[in-house]
């Protein structure tokens, strides 16, 4: 049965380690934890969750985009474990985004990201794909990518002045709508 996993807050060493290959995709250990991310980040209001931030340093991560308090115009995708994923294009377009994360709460940064990506990655079936993410969806790609490489998305940021709190990220979102 699936359970709510701990996430690892800044500071801790396992956020900031290069997160070893799966060899064995299929193994009921990674299936467990797979499950365990699922409800984990569902619970959390994420919209992805990389296995370093339950205190697993593993080259696995979770997308699990839906519309939520944290991010109320996030697009609704099936949940999608990703594993051992490169990075295999960037477009040369760049935006800049507010993003938060499960290891940082309370904290919001303007970060620039690449346009869209293409990206090759297995499933938890075992399939190997490769597809080109764009706008949100890359940015939550790259964020989760990054944390399997032990970056935070305070690295990212090009000035401290591009950090807010989630307070005053929610005042902007209550004018936006």
């Amino acid at each position: 049965m699936p359970i709510i996993r701990q996430v690892a807050q800044l500071g801790h060493e396992v956020l900031r380690l290069k997160a070893a290959k799966i060899e064995k995709i299929t193994q009921p250990s990674i299936q467990s934890l797979i499950d365990d991310m699922l409800i984990t980040v569902s619970n959390s209001d994420g919209v992805g969750i990389a296995a370093p931030q339950v205190y697993e340093s593993l080259q696995i991560f979770v997308i699990a985009s839906h519309p939520n308090s944290r991010y109320p115009n996030a697009p609704n995708i099936e949940p999608t474990a990703i594993i051992n994923p490169k990075i295999l294009w960037v477009s040369e377009e760049q935006n800049k985004a507010w993003e938060g994360c499960l290891s940082i709460p309370t904290i919001r940064g303007l970060v620039p990201r690449y346009k869209s990506i293409r990206a090759k990655y297995t499933t938890r079936d075992n399939t190997t794909k490769e597809l080109v993410f764009s706008d949100f969806m890359a940015r939550i790609f790259q964020h989760e990518y990054d944390h399997l490489n032990g970056i935070s998305f305070l690295d990212r940021l090009d000035s401290m002045k591009d950090i807010i709190t989630e307070v005053e990220f929610n005042k902007l979102i209550d004018k936006a709508i």
